[in-house]
């Protein structure tokens, strides 16, 4: 699919589509509504458009225009950012079911201020790319790819050209950063294994000229990361500790982190899963893939930040070499921790990637994981459970969630939950018993935490789809870049 930025508008297109404002037509649309008896003003004025946000219509035209179809789009009387985005997504489906190869999108109406065409661009590129996506790459026979080839997006005003063209160019990013985590997220995880993971990740460095580094067991050993090295020795693929650095601020800009959980594979260990379901463990690296997704959308715009990366990849297998409930292993922060559930294994793999990124004396580091299925039961599938142990840090990012309408709520982290995680043998437990667990999940982790800013999302009911749609949707991505997007200096 490519897109273009047109002034005026091209006279040739299998479809047009107008924005309509209650019952307002484009100032670009008028002309052609004359010319075609009406049509569009009587279909609204005729209730064919309903008032809702996001309705559409879709009308065929006279041969002698240049236009075969106009597919007319209801904004509201007043649109505001959330009418944009029920509008776009809804544009983007019915131009990605049509069989239209050139399409021409009216962005501006006269009551539009500059800011609202680059969002409307934004949204509608980020939305055709989403609604584009398939993953059919294992099937013999995958089912025929969507006939839209070029998108032209109608300037009115030649003011009008740069903010459409910054709406283009965010949009492209976020969404090929989605992407990117989708494909990782579906990937088979005889396919998407921990040195897949590596490879993908030193291919974004060499692409887009970041540093990356790949550390091995060797390296790991020596680093003394105990608890990590417990969760992987259960399976015979080896462990990949993944470290990229993007540097575009000045050299004295401490750095935000990202860390980023890659258990490729999930069995549970020998605290082993129900095997109903289980084949969507393999969405367990959801974190790292965020990780790599959020590098692609930031290079790719070209931010003005320095960001690490840190992906600590494994599998979490059982045989006869793995870890064992009861088991109790040196962190790399010296702190002991005794194992009562393998299955409580990404904080197990996270503790010794949070002590690793002290030596980079972040501003901020944010650790993305699925984490906990007692977050799905607190929050559901709508929104990602964030813990902070800094105001200011959960407030970015929440304003951060708002803006990008990738939802964020943030949860409690007091003191009290900590007392679910003492052990008789140990510094700490890895669980905290079945009250508030994504909770003790996030305690845990903050316990090694403490010489820096940090938060915690935990995506386990965000990352991916079960059922019919099932899949991974490409979240956080939007949060985190646009986070990172309002730290630039």
């Amino acid at each position: 699919m490519e897109f273009t930025i047109v002034s005026p508008a091209p006279e040739h297109a299998d479809c047009v589509v107008l924005p309509v404002l209650g019952e307002k037509l484009p100032s670009f649309a008028k002309e052609l509504d004359i010319s075609c008896g009406h049509l569009f003003t009587t279909a609204i004025q005729d209730g064919e458009l309903a008032a809702k946000v996001g309705s559409t219509v879709s009308l065929g035209l006279p041969v002698s225009l240049g236009y075969k179809r106009v597919l007319l789009v209801q904004l509201g009387k007043e649109p505001n950012i959330k009418a944009i985005r029920d509008a776009s997504r809804a544009i983007a489906k019915a131009l990605l079911a049509s069989k239209n190869k050139t399409v021409c999108l009216a962005l501006s109406l006269a009551q539009f201020k500059k800011q609202d065409n680059e969002i409307l661009a934004q949204e509608l590129v980020q939305a055709l790319m989403l609604e584009a996506y398939r993953f059919e790459q294992f099937k013999s026979e995958p089912a025929p790819a969507a006939t839209l080839e070029i998108v032209s997006l109608v300037a009115p005003k030649k003011t009008d050209i740069e903010p459409i063209e910054a709406g283009l160019v965010y949009g492209l990013g976020i969404g090929h950063g989605m992407n990117l985590t989708r494909d990782l997220g579906n990937l088979p995880p005889n396919v998407c294994t921990p040195s897949y993971l590596a490879a993908t990740a030193q291919h974004l460095a060499h692409t887009y000229d970041f540093s990356c580094h790949v550390l091995e067991q060797p390296e790991l050993e020596a680093l003394k990361m105990g608890s990590f090295l417990s969760v992987a020795k259960g399976s015979i693929v080896p462990p990949q500790f993944i470290v990229m650095e993007y540097r575009n601020a000045d050299k004295k800009v401490a750095p935000t982190v990202l860390v980023g959980k890659g258990i490729t594979f999930d069995s549970g260990g020998i605290s082993l899963k129900p095997g109903e379901g289980m084949d969507e463990m393999k969405y367990d690296m959801c974190g790292a893939a965020t990780v790599l997704g959020v590098f692609r959308a930031v290079a790719e715009l070209d931010l003005k930040i320095n960001l690490v990366g840190v992906i600590p990849a494994c599998e979490n297998m059982p045989n006869g070499n793995a870890v064992k409930p009861g088991d109790i292993v040196t962190s790399m922060s010296g702190q002991t921790i005794e194992i009562l559930n393998t299955d409580a294994e990404g904080r197990l793999i996270l503790c010794d990637a949070l002590t690793y990124v002290e030596r980079f004396e972040p501003a901020a580091v944010i650790d993305i994981a699925t984490l906990t299925g007692a977050c799905i039961i607190a929050l559901g599938h709508t929104t990602t459970g964030l813990y902070a142990n800094n105001e200011q840090l959960a407030a970015d990012l929440l304003s951060a969630s708002r803006q990008s309408d990738d939802k964020a709520w943030q949860m409690p982290l007091f003191d009290e939950y900590q007392e679910q995680l003492k052990s008789n043998f140990a510094d700490m437990a890895n669980i905290g018993g079945r009250p508030a667990g994504s909770i003790t999940a996030a305690a845990f982790l903050s316990r090694f935490t403490k010489k820096y800013h940090w938060a915690h999302l935990d995506i386990a009911g965000t990352a991916w789809k079960s059922g019919a749609a099932k899949g991974a949707t490409g979240r956080p991505v939007p949060l985190l870049v646009e986070y990172l997007r309002a730290q630039q200096s």
